[in-house]
């Protein structure tokens, strides 16, 4: 199934987990005193939604106090961490099917264009990413190609296991994909701006 089919056939949890994983992977390394995982607090609420509305606003304060923390050093307008903040400020505080879809897609489009940006070489627009979104990967880079296909495993992770005894299993299975993700674009955030300094 392509990314965009499991993203039409998921249910909340699915579609809540898979939304906040994407932005979890594109949160740069934080600064000195800083939240080290800023996310975390949703991800316990992604198997039930219990409190997630509470814990939504909750991560958005946090941000937006990291950011204002930053002090007076000049910020671009459209880095991965505002765009994170931004699809936060757009994430749903009703626990349900439809605005999480909405969310989780446009969340899947925004990790796919922040991967696009630090790929060598940088390669297409958003029609591009549509493309790979429907199954088709000619053309797209090596980190566009490893966010499709870690999109895709954490969707189906997420789907065998629903209502499911062990479920929380596979929400652990998706943080760890997650992380993982996280690793691979850190890493090349960082050689990026060593370059640059």
């Amino acid at each position: 199934m392509s990314l965009l089919e499991l993203i039409a056939l998921a249910d909340e949890r699915g579609l809540a987990a898979s939304g906040l994983a994407c932005l979890d992977r594109c949160l740069p390394p934080p600064a000195e005193g800083d939240e080290q995982e800023p996310l975390r607090p949703l991800w316990a609420s992604c198997g039930s939604g219990e409190e997630w509305a509470t814990r939504l606003a909750a991560v958005r304060a946090s941000l937006d106090g990291d950011a204002e923390g930053a002090g007076d050093a000049p910020v671009a307008g459209d880095t991965p961490a505002i765009r994170v903040r931004a699809m936060l400020a757009a994430a749903p505080g009703e626990f349900a099917v439809e605005p999480l879809r909405a969310w989780a897609d446009a969340c899947s489009l925004v990790a796919l264009d922040i991967h696009r940006g630090f790929d060598f070489p940088a390669a297409g627009g958003t029609e591009q990413l549509e493309r790979c979104r429907s199954g088709d990967l000619q053309g797209s880079g090596p980190l566009v190609t490893g966010e499709v296909r870690r999109q895709i495993e954490i969707l189906e992770t997420l789907a065998e296991t629903a209502g499911t005894v062990g479920g929380g299993a596979g929400l652990r299975r998706a943080l760890d994909l997650s992380t993982e993700g996280q690793r691979v674009l850190r890493a090349v955030m960082s050689r990026r701006a060593r370059g640059r300094v």
